[in-house]
């Protein structure tokens, strides 16, 4: 098969529809470089898990537009290093970190708009700017712009394999067709959809479980890493733990993917989490919720049975933001325990020794209070007060996956590398080398201040290696 889209070599191939994708091509074309861009999911589908994101992590010295008081690069640097206990590239996530202070004026060209500071439950207003109509909006804003700046789009478009020379991009392959290009951006997610990938990545547990049969797919089933395996088999740098993800606890119920946001289940720092046998296994108040809410799903998939179980009181109950499903109800303990399946005795044990461990001071869930536990293992360390005013609510949790950190190692300039010589016309962006700055953990909107960055970062760069085999092609005219 081969298309119109493929009988003239475009200067710069982007591969991939998400937001570091759609970056990247339009930063390409403004440079001047004709673009294409292959998505693999049809039109519906487009944006990968871009479509499921609200906001982006951005530092500012001074209030700023839609943020308020400052989040200085330090601080930014400092929450990004307790996240990820130090597997972080710190060059790369400074890079990152300013970048995030400059992009909004860029974005707002494009079409996308910001909605005013929030305030309330989420507590971000100072860090994150949040998209007026969440990611979806973002992603039809860029497409919109991209097809305006002439950037070729092409849907269903799923790139199986690379032909590379020397860690020099020469063409991409959809099945049989043939795609060549001055020069190349991957940007095609990673594999959290690819559940043997997944299986292979997690093993076996000593309890004889494959915890990945258990994950449920928050974003797009699209993201199969097909590109990312091709381009490890062949050489290409690698960086990152393929077990470590951007992995959030969220609702049993949710759907297999897709899910989203409103799935993700809010309420943990405001009681206790149990797993399958009824006893709590880690800190529910360790911190503030958009820095900790997503080491919850990898520790849920440390569970038996990758399940945990959310228990809060009436006192939670107008605190968090509500989750898509009801929790369940019940107006005594016992009966919520039997209400989720769980061992009463063992339950109302947990429940009991947590309440009698409850030091109360001035609950207040804005800041890190003095509402503690004493003499209780695993300790809470903040907003611990006792859960003992029915009705009683219980969700019942799963492990689920956002997006891997396996990727491919880069640079400033976002080259791909081969044994640590970067390529001059291949590069990457978003979940491909989000590794690179995310070794573990996560915190509110950093995901799109990579993508966006680097996105922005290989599209530049493109351009130019594009511009650059142009210039070399006419002088070998001229000389010939």
């Amino acid at each position: 098969m081969t298309t119109k889209a493929s009988t003239k070599q475009p200067d710069v191939l982007v591969i991939g529809g998400g937001n570091a994708a759609l970056c990247a091509a339009l930063m390409a074309a403004e440079a001047g470089a004709s673009v294409l861009m292959l998505e693999a999911a049809p039109r519906e589908w487009r944006g990968g898990n871009s479509g499921h994101t609200r906001n982006l992590r951005c530092m500012h010295d001074a209030p700023q537009d839609v943020l308020i008081e400052a989040y200085p690069e330090e601080e930014y640097w400092q929450d990004l290093l307790k996240v990820t206990g130090g597997i972080t590239n710190e060059k790369l996530a400074r890079l990152v970190i300013r970048a995030s202070s400059t992009c909004r004026d860029w974005m707002r060209k494009h079409g996308v708009h910001f909605q005013p500071p929030l305030s309330g439950a989420l507590h971000v207003a100072r860090t994150n700017a949040f998209f007026m109509g969440g990611g979806k909006a973002l992603v039809n804003a860029y497409y919109r712009s991209a097809e305006k700046l002439g950037v070729q789009i092409r849907y269903n478009a799923s790139v199986d394999k690379l032909d590379i020379e020397d860690g020099r991009f020469v063409a991409a392959y959809i099945g049989q067709e043939r795609i060549t290009a001055k020069a190349c951006v991957l940007a095609a997610g990673g594999f959290e959809s690819n559940r043997e990938w997944l299986r292979e990545a997690w093993g076996q547990n000593e309890r004889g479980e494959w915890p990945a049969d258990n994950f449920l797919i928050r974003g797009t089933k699209f993201n199969q890493g097909v590109l990312l395996k091709h381009m490890l088999a062949h050489g290409a740098d690698r960086i990152g733990d393929p077990t470590q993800a951007h992995m959030v606890a969220i609702d049993a119920r949710a759907p297999l993917y897709d899910g989203g946001i409103c799935t993700r289940i809010d309420c943990v720092s405001l009681g206790v989490v149990v797993n399958r046998e009824g006893q709590r296994f880690y800190d529910e108040g360790e911190d503030f919720w958009p820095k900790r809410y997503a080491i919850w799903g990898r520790l849920v998939a440390q569970q038996p049975g990758q399940i945990g179980y959310s228990i809060i009181d009436a006192k939670a109950i107008g605190r968090f933001m509500p989750p898509v499903f009801p929790g369940v109800q019940a107006n005594t303990l016992p009966e919520l325990a039997q209400k989720l399946g769980l061992p009463v005795d063992t339950f109302m044990q947990t429940l009991n020794d947590y309440n009698r461990a409850c030091r109360i001071g001035t609950f207040d869930h804005t800041s890190l209070d003095d509402c503690h536990t004493e003499g209780v293992t695993p300790a809470k360390t903040h907003w611990a007060r006792p859960i003992d005013t029915g009705p009683f609510y219980g969700y019942a949790l799963r492990p689920g996956i956002t997006f891997t950190y396996l990727g491919l190692k880069t640079d400033e300039t976002a080259a791909v590398r081969f044994n640590d010589v970067p390529s001059d016309n291949l590069f990457v962006a978003g979940e491909m080398m989000s590794g690179n700055v995310l070794g573990k953990g996560y915190t509110a909107g950093v995901g799109m201040s990579i993508g966006t960055a680097f996105g922005r970062i290989a599209g530049t760069q493109a351009a130019k290696a594009a511009q650059a085999a142009l210039a070399s092609k006419e002088a070998a005219h001229a000389n010939a």
